[in-house]
């Protein structure tokens, strides 16, 4: 018998907004696996928070987004809408200020939403490199 042990949810950052500790308390509630929360502010002016987590199963993934739709409008919120509930697959929840993605791991795995905007830092572009040197010109020799 194999058991899974999810690690203890470690507690809301300091000045986490009202919407993303009931979002992670939701998350949390319907038991999302790898549950991870990107600051964007300055990568995007589409969101300020990009939460991604992932579910076992396409019918987990659709119940972790409804329930977080739910909660939201309960608590006040209006979501702005979702894609994806028909396949379950990738459920994207447009929160204005946050956006969620609940994915099935291979899709989460294939895509690499983490990889894309998980900077910790902005990195200064390198000054402009120095021209080539000019290569010689080839003629004729005297």
């Amino acid at each position: 018998m194999i058991t899974r042990t999810r690690p203890r949810r470690s507690p809301e950052p300091e000045g986490a907004s009202p919407l993303q500790q009931l979002l992670t308390a939701a998350l949390d509630d319907m038991k999302a696996v790898n549950v991870k929360v990107l600051d964007v502010r300055g990568l995007t002016d589409i969101a300020d928070t990009m939460v991604i987590a992932s579910g076992n199963s396409d019918r987990h993934v659709r119940s972790i987004a409804e329930r977080v739709v739910e909660k939201a409008k309960t608590a006040g919120f209006r979501p702005l809408g979702t894609e994806g509930e028909s396949d379950g697959e990738w459920v994207l929840v447009d929160l204005q200020d946050i956006v969620l993605h609940v994915m099935l791991p291979r899709v989460r795995e294939f895509y690499g939403l983490e990889r894309l905007w998980d900077h910790p830092e902005t990195v200064p572009v390198a000054e402009a490199a120095p021209a080539p040197p000019a290569t010689a010109r080839r003629g004729r020799r005297r």
